[in-house]
């Protein structure tokens, strides 16, 4: 982990003004990000007690009190994309507090909704890293297919989408710099994105090196296919005709 290099503040990083009224949508995972992420990951970190400070690096590092969690938002020094998407969050873990190797990685792009970050940091943040217990690949998919998705008629162990084929999640071949203590080849990590219209630019994408726990896989597939509506403020262009406006009273 980095020390702090710099003179910066969070509070030298401006909220969005939001000027559009709030409304609650569904489904989640196509309701983006309402273009405040890093501020709303900054609030659920905080909450918990991961100290935070800006790096030489022009980031914002987040790490847990027993130095084994790490989160860092690198829009502004984006290492690769993903999906055409810059990488905007790396969350780590590691075996123990002295170690500089990283047990595994997960990446993560804007458009991203913070509520499924929200519920994979809380669930990081009560685990045992790095490791958080032994279920297989499967849990994932069940997750995701007892809110409704689809099971992939091929891998149906493996991968599944939402009814609308917007949204998937699956265990592929991990792609280029994708960083895990496993250096083995051929090595299996767990995909997912949403691309609302087949053809357009991805609204968002997220991809787990092979060692992170597919527990922690399941609770962001979880939360990624709930039915629970979410608060806008603004919504994607790409999606704003599969979004149902819920009115709450």
């Amino acid at each position: 982990m980095e020390a702090p290099l710099n003179t910066h503040h969070p509070a030298d990083f401006p909220r969005p003004a939001f000027p559009n009224p709030v409304q609650w949508v569904t489904p989640r995972h196509l309701a983006g990000d309402d273009d405040a992420l890093a501020e709303r990951i900054g609030e659920t970190l905080t909450g918990l007690g991961w100290r935070m400070w800006p790096t030489s690096r022009d980031t914002l590092l987040y790490v847990s009190p027993d130095e084994l969690r790490g989160a860092e938002w690198v829009l502004a020094n984006s290492p690769f994309t993903l999906g055409g998407l810059s990488v905007a969050l790396q969350i780590s873990a590691r075996p123990d507090a002295v170690s500089a190797l990283m047990e595994w990685n997960a990446y993560f792009t804007t458009g991203v909704p913070p509520e499924v970050l929200h519920d994979f940091l809380i669930a990081l943040d009560a685990s045992a890293v790095p490791d958080a217990g032994f279920d297989a690949p499967e849990v994932v998919v069940t997750a995701l297919n007892d809110q409704g998705w689809l099971r992939d008629v091929d891998r149906p162990s493996t991968a599944a989408t939402d009814p609308g084929f917007a949204s998937h999640v699956s265990l592929e071949m991990v792609p280029p710099l994708i960083a895990d203590a496993d250096l083995g080849e051929d090595l299996m990590g767990w995909q997912a994105w949403a691309e609302p219209l087949f053809g357009a630019p991805y609204l968002w994408c997220a991809n787990f090196s092979p060692s992170v726990p597919n527990e922690l896989v399941a609770v962001f597939a979880a939360s990624l296919a709930s039915p629970v509506p979410v608060a806008r403020h603004r919504l994607p262009q790409s999606a704003e005709q599969r979004l149902t406006i819920v009115h709450r009273s």
